[in-house]
């Protein structure tokens, strides 16, 4: 405790700089997945009143429905399109400067959205949700690599898995205030999705009071004194030496190697473990089941007799049971290191799932199995927050150096967005086909993703960036091929980017 604190002191424009990131970074991503849900009756309805007004004719429900999936599509769109531009604006422009302009993009998407119903036109719906997917198709590249390149090694954990707990707050506060007791109601609905607009004010209000990461100073830019003002800065005056030489080794390793581009990432022998990996988390995070579990919570606390008025608090509750666990991750993280936390949820969550498609299939035999499905289901959300929702960002920041950083999260950028587009699509199919024996499928991703983990992860917990690279270095080339410098390093031409 007294360390905490002490850090807290010493660290306070670190932690200063984690909240203002994570407001206008995940914490829209986590937003905008939870609200969009709430106004969904009322958007249809306006659509119709709409096209009427205009027309004199109602539109077929079919066509209402197939406009408001466009809606919400839209936005997944959206989001890999900025993924895409991301790489290459930050790293001619840098992260800082993208940042600010995404917070500009978000503040014209919630004007669009705040007078959509005034000026009787659901295209600005449509253009807004497609306007916030590219912001958050923006800060959700920048927002990890950013906080996990102002940290001294000794928190880094802790900070990158932070992007997990301003998500999965984003997620909660769209669950609250979409409440119809808040802004859920027909009257206000057009101010509870422009809502989202006060996180990119405040962000962009004050990020210019924060410097850009010591490493992309010192590495990209050369500037030094820049590069030791930050540190200042951001981690208070202290002995940061060690530190300050980790930092300076991996610009003599980058020293002859370019930023790389997407392919030539992929097509780069020294990162293809980093890449296995990458894919690994990043596809298991998605495939994981979380998604199913909230599809499939309803049903559940239906059966389970909740009254239909309460039914959205329990929801509720299990929002803010997977905000709780992710903030508990990163008092974790640290102790347990990043490995442990990856393979042991996933191993937990495994048998959550199988113990829930049991209770599922049995509910309709056995009236009390329903109130063991909803303890199972707070239990998975659980362990997905302690483990794979903080310790996978913390991975992917941490596994790549700075100079392959922006190629590698558009890799991330394109598997998340489009991961969310092909569930949108399949999953209602796989539901209606399988039933609760959907979750085998999630199962044996788990599973299979457990097993590599803990085989082929080497844990980064406490490492420099240098040393986690040479121990993929290790798996990259084999200890044959492994040959290194004095700083056992391997040699600068083998990160030549000519292919």
């Amino acid at each position: 405790m007294a360390t905490f604190s002490s850090d807290l002191v010493q660290f306070q424009g670190l932690f200063q700089m984690i909240l203002v990131l994570g407001i206008g970074g995940s914490f829209p991503y986590g937003f905008h997945i939870s609200v969009i849900n709430y106004p969904s009756v009322h958007i249809r309805k306006f659509i119709n009143e709409t096209w009427i007004e205009r027309n004199g004719s109602p539109l077929h429900p079919e066509t209402i429905m197939l406009l408001w999936s466009f809606i919400v599509s839209v936005y997944g769109i959206g989001g890999l399109l900025g993924s895409l531009c991301c790489g290459y604006l930050t790293t001619k422009y840098r992260k800082k400067k993208c940042q600010m302009c995404t917070n500009l993009i978000m503040l014209v998407a919630a004007l669009f959205m705040a007078f959509s119903k005034t000026a009787k036109s659901f295209e600005m719906i449509l253009v807004g949700r497609f306007l916030y997917g590219i912001g958050t198709g923006f800060s959700l590249n920048i927002h990890p690599q950013y906080v996990g390149e102002i940290s001294p090694k000794k928190l880094r954990g802790f900070t990158n898995s932070t992007v997990a707990v301003f998500l999965t707050l984003g997620k909660l506060t769209g669950q609250v205030i979409g409440l119809r007791e808040i802004l859920g109601s027909e009257a206000l609905w057009p101010w509870l999705l422009a809502s989202s607009g006060l996180s990119a004010l405040v962000q962009l209000v004050t990020l210019p009071f924060f410097p850009d990461s010591p490493s992309y100073l010192l590495i990209q830019k050369s500037n030094e004194e820049a590069f030791r003002k930050a540190i200042r800065k951001l981690w208070g005056e202290g002995d940061h030496q060690a530190e300050i030489d980790d930092i300076m080794k991996e610009k003599a390793a980058m020293a002859s190697t370019k930023s790389l581009r997407v392919l030539e990432v992929i097509k780069e022998r020294s990162l293809r473990w980093q890449l296995y990996i990458l894919m690994t988390v990043m596809t298991t995070l998605q495939l994981c089941g979380i998604n199913a579990i909230y599809f499939y919570s309803f049903e559940v606390f239906h059966t389970a007799q909740f009254e239909e008025h309460l039914i959205q608090y329990v929801s509720l509750g299990v929002g803010l049971c997977e905000c709780l666990s992710s903030i508990l991750c990163t008092t974790l993280i640290e102790r347990f290191g990043r490995k442990v936390l990856l393979w042991g949820g996933y191993t937990l969550m495994c048998f959550v799932l199988a113990l829930l498609t049991m209770t599922l299939s049995l509910q309709h035999q056995f009236f009390w199995m329903h109130y063991f499905s909803v303890i199972l289901i707070f239990l998975f959300v659980i362990f997905y927050g302690i483990g794979p929702s903080g310790a996978t960002v913390s991975i992917m920041v941490e596994i790549f150096s700075q100079s392959f950083r922006p190629s590698a999260f558009l890799i991330v950028g394109c598997i998340n967005w489009m991961g969310l587009f092909v569930l949108g699509m399949i999953f209602p199919l796989i539901v209606d086909n399988l039933g609760p024996f959907c979750f085998l499928i999630f199962l044996g991703i788990l599973a299979l993703s457990a097993i590599f983990i803990y085989l082929y992860l080497p844990e980064t917990k406490g490492k420099s960036i240098m040393e986690i690279r040479a121990e993929f270095n290790k798996l990259n080339f084999g200890k044959k091929e492994t040959s290194v410098t004095e700083n056992n390093f391997p040699k600068e031409q083998l990160f030549c980017t000519k292919l």
